[in-house]
C-alpha cells in the first residue's frame, strides 16, 4: 500500500490539510511538497532503515519531513528543541542516528557537539520546491517502526519510545470511535511535534481527511484569533494551556465542539469553569469541504459541555482513556473509559489486581503500546507481520477503578511522596491550595528529609494583585488536611516553570525548593 497522506492526496485531492497562520495547503499541495522532500532526502542518501533526527520548531518543513520520512521508510527521532546540547548528543547517539536534520539556527551550534558518524542537513524552504528526481517510495506497511520518541525524562534518563505505524493507526481508529469524525473538523494542534500528542494529531488527519491548523509554539494571543477567526472543531490542550486560556476569554466560538485535556491530571473544577462559558456565533469564511462557514445558531449558552479528559502516554501512541463531556460534567476527575481495543486494570506492587476504588499502578494492553523502548542492539527497522499486536506496558501511573470502570488518575509514582511512612499524593495537595481565590496555580513536590525521608513542599502561583502569604496558605492547608500532607514550605511566584508540552515542569520545581 501507499503511506497514509498519498493515499489521501489520491482520494481527496482538493481538500484542506493544513493551516498555518493565513497560508494554507490541500492534500494535493502537502503531497507534492512531501514528495520534493523526500527527493531532497533521497539525493542527500537516506536510506530505508536509517534513523533520522529531526531538531526543528512546529511549521510547514516538520509537517513534510514527518510524512517524507514515512515515505522512505527511515524511522523519524524527533528532539525536542528546548534541550541542552548535551541533551541532543545523548539521545541522537543513544540510537546511533545517522542524520541530523535542522535547520541554520540550531545547525550553527551542532557542529559543536554532534556526533562524529551522524550527517547534518540544513533544512529550508528549497526543500519544498518540485522534485529533481524519481522518488522510491519503499512498501508501506503499518508494522514498520514510525519514530522513536523521547519520553519527557522527569524521573531519571529519558527512554526512546519505539512506535510503529499500527500503534499510530489502532489509535487513531480507536479515538475516532470515541470523539467521532466531522468531514468538516479542523483540529488545532499546538503540541510540539517532537511529543506524541503532536504526532497523532497529523497522522489522525491524513487518515481522517480532515485538517490541522498547526501552530508553532502555545501563544495565547495567537490561539485565540485561530479560534475567534477559523471554525476550528477541536483542540488539544494540557490543564495549564486551558488556564490561562480561560484566564483570557469572554466565550467559546460556537464551532468548537470538543477540548481534548490531557497531559496531566485536570482539576474538576478547571474543566467546570471550561465547560461553564458561554458560546458565541462566529461565521466567516473558511471552510475545510470549500463552502463558506456560517453559524446560524443563536448565541446562547445553553450549548453542551466541551470538555473531554483524556489519559493517555507516549509509550501508548497517545490515547487511553477518554470521557465524553456530557459523561465527564457528570463525573467530575474521571478520564472514563479505556479508548476501544484497549484494556486497563489496576495492580498493586505484586502485580495482583486491585478491587473498585483501590488506588494501584495502572497497566495498559493494546494495539497502541508500543513495540518496545529503543536499545542500541535494536536496528532491524521493521517488525516481523505475524507480531502480535497487542501489548502491555506497566505505566508507572497511579489510579483507580470506580464500579462502572471508569478510570481516575491520582498521581505519576515517580511523583507520590511518601514522608514518615506515610503516602501523600500531591494532586490531592494542589487541589487544596487551587481553591484559595488568591491562588492561580500549585505544584507540589517531595524534597529529601534526614528524619522523615521526604518533606512536603509547594510552589504556588499567585494573582498579580494577591495579598496572600506563604503562611495564610499553610493555615489554609491546615484547616482542610491531615497534618502529614500541609507543606512545610510554600514559594509564592508569579509564574511556574513549565514544560515544552506546556505541563508543569516538576523537576524544575524541585530543584528549585530543594536549594531553600
Amino acid at each position: 500500500m501507499q503511506d497514509w497522506l498519498a493515499e489521501r492526496a489520491q482520494a481527496t485531492p482538493h481538500k484542506l490539510a493544513l493551516l498555518i497562520g493565513a497560508q494554507r495547503w490541500d492534500y494535493d499541495a502537502l503531497n507534492q511538497m512531501v514528495n520534493a522532500t523526500c527527493a531532497r532526502l533521497q539525493d542527500a542518501g537516506v536510506q530505508p532503515g536509517d534513523f533520522v533526527a529531526v531538531l526543528l520548531p512546529n511549521g510547514l518543513p516538520t509537517v513534510c519531513l514527518v510524512h517524507a520520512l514515512a515515505r522512505l521508510g527511515a524511522i523519524l527521532v524527533p528532539l525536542n528543541t528546548r534541550l541542552t546540547p548535551n541533551e541532543l548528543r545523548w539521545q541522537i547517539e543513544h540510537v546511533s542516528a545517522r542524520w541530523l536534520i535542522t535547520n541554520e539556527e540550531f545547525g550553527q551550534e551542532a557542529g559543536e557537539w554532534l556526533m562524529v558518524n551522524c550527517k547534518l542537513l540544513i533544512a529550508n524552504d528549497s526543500w519544498l520546491a518540485a522534485p529533481p528526481l524519481t522518488i522510491n517510495h519503499l512498501p508501506f506497511t503499518i508494522y514498520n517502526y514510525q519514530s522513536v520518541v523521547f519520553t519527557s525524562g522527569t524521573s531519571g534518563q529519558p527512554k526512546g519510545v519505539l512506535l510503529t505505524f499500527a500503534n499510530h493507526f489502532w489509535s487513531a481508529t480507536a479515538s475516532a470511535y470515541r470523539l467521532g469524525v466531522q468531514p468538516n473538523d479542523l483540529w488545532l494542534g499546538v503540541l510540539p511535534l517532537y511529543h506524541v500528542g503532536g504526532l497523532a494529531v497529523l497522522f489522525r488527519s491524513a487518515l481522517y481527511g480532515t485538517a490541522v491548523s498547526l501552530h508553532p509554539r502555545f501563544d495565547v494571543a495567537a490561539i485565540n484569533h485561530d479560534l475567534d477567526t477559523n471554525p476550528i472543531t477541536l483542540i488539544s490542550l494540557v490543564p495549564t494551556m486551558l488556564h490561562r486560556l480561560l484566564a483570557s476569554r469572554t466565550h467559546w466560538p460556537s464551532h468548537l465542539r470538543l477540548i481534548l485535556l490531557g497531559g496531566a491530571a485536570a482539576a474538576p473544577e478547571l474543566v467546570e469553569r471550561a465547560n461553564a462559558l458561554p458560546r458565541a456565533v462566529n461565521g466567516n469564511p473558511l471552510s475545510v469541504i470549500g463552502n463558506p462557514f456560517t453559524d446560524y445558531r443563536s448565541p446562547i449558552t445553553d450549548y453542551p459541555p466541551l470538555v473531554a479528559p483524556t489519559y493517555g502516554l507516549t509509550e501508548a501512541a497517545s490515547q487511553v482513556a477518554t470521557m465524553l463531556p456530557a459523561d465527564a460534567a457528570r463525573k467530575p476527575g474521571s478520564v472514563g473509559w479505556p479508548l476501544m481495543f484497549t484494556s486497563v486494570k489496576i495492580v498493586d506492587e505484586a502485580g495482583v489486581e486491585r478491587p473498585s476504588h483501590k488506588i494501584g499502578e495502572i497497566v495498559v494492553t493494546g494495539p497502541t503500546v508500543m513495540a518496545g523502548y529503543y536499545e542500541k542492539e535494536i536496528r532491524d527497522w521493521r517488525l516481523e507481520t505475524n507480531q502480535s499486536p497487542i501489548s502491555t506496558i506497566h505505566t508507572g501511573d497511579l489510579g483507580y477503578l470506580d464500579a462502572d470502570g471508569d478510570l481516575f488518575l491520582v498521581q505519576r509514582r515517580s511523583d507520590l511522596i511518601v514522608s514518615g511512612g506515610e503516602n501523600v499524593y500531591p494532586a490531592e495537595v494542589e487541589a487544596v491550595l487551587r481553591q484559595h481565590p488568591q491562588v492561580t496555580e500549585a505544584c507540589v513536590v517531595g524534597i529529601p528529609d534526614a528524619e522523615w525521608g521526604q518533606r512536603v513542599v509547594a510552589m504556588v502561583q499567585i494573582h498579580e494583585d494577591a495579598t496572600i502569604s506563604a503562611e495564610d496558605l499553610i493555615t489554609f492547608c491546615r484547616e482542610r488536611l491531615a497534618g502529614y500532607k500541609i507543606p512545610r514550605h510554600i514559594q509564592l511566584v508569579d509564574e511556574l516553570p513549565l514544560t515544552a508540552s506546556g505541563k508543569i515542569g516538576r523537576k524544575q520545581v524541585a530543584e528549585s525548593l530543594s536549594k531553600l
